[in-house]
């Protein structure tokens, strides 16, 4: 079974465990995802699955969207697409259409998507330096200082932390916990934060560095 899924972030809020615990939790809404293209290695030289989520509006599609689209059987175009590789071939057929019951209460999970934009920043709130004396008079609070070597080596080393845009990277967040799930409303309940703001795009999979059970 194919263990991925996308979603939309939903927001925070917390609730209680099996144990009574309050645990803070991520709301995604996940799939339903229909199958819209499987690859396999006779045809493309590798095996995938493109799946899709959400629903574009008629107007606001493409005529090679909508035709990829109805090729698979699907009334309405997907509004995100992404592609699955896999090590065999796809057990799937487009139209299929994967929901939340891949995943399992309790599993181990990896989130990614974009994290929040923040613009352009120094390089206090960009690498947390330290900056100057935070007195009166100091005329030294949060710049950058001295980044030059003087005559030897004469230049700015690489990767020298300045500043400049910080957010909107693709980020990935692992051995996230499914605290629960809604399958009547196709929503999922993880254990701590993920990248990005509410109503942005997520993928969610499988745990790949999850930990082994004693």
């Amino acid at each position: 079974m194919i263990a991925t899924l996308l979603g939309k972030k939903i927001g925070m809020t917390q609730v209680y465990d099996a144990q009574n615990v309050l645990v803070p939790v991520t709301v995604v809404e996940a799939g339903p995802c229909p199958v819209v293209q499987v690859k396999t290695v006779e045809n493309d030289g590798y095996n995938a699955v493109q799946i899709g989520f959400g629903a574009r509006k008629p107007q606001n599609a493409t005529k090679a969207e909508s035709a990829h689209a109805k090729k698979a059987g699907l009334d309405v175009t997907p509004r995100v697409l992404n592609e699955i590789r896999l090590t065999e071939a796809a057990s799937v057929k487009p139209g299929d259409v994967l929901t939340v019951a891949v995943f399992t209460e309790g599993q181990i999970i990896d989130v990614l998507g974009v994290s929040k934009g923040k613009s352009f920043q120094g390089v206090v709130k960009r690498f947390r330096t330290a900056g100057g004396p935070a007195s009166h008079g100091s005329m030294f609070h949060r710049r950058i200082g001295a980044i030059g070597m003087r005559q030897t080596p004469g230049r700015v080393f690489k990767n020298q932390a300045m500043p400049g845009h910080m957010g909107s990277d693709f980020r990935t967040v692992q051995n996230l916990r499914v605290v629960k799930i809604i399958a009547d409303k196709n929503l999922i309940l993880v254990k701590g934060a993920i990248p990005g703001a509410n109503g942005d795009d997520v993928i969610i999979r499988s745990g790949k560095k999850a930990p082994k059970k004693a």
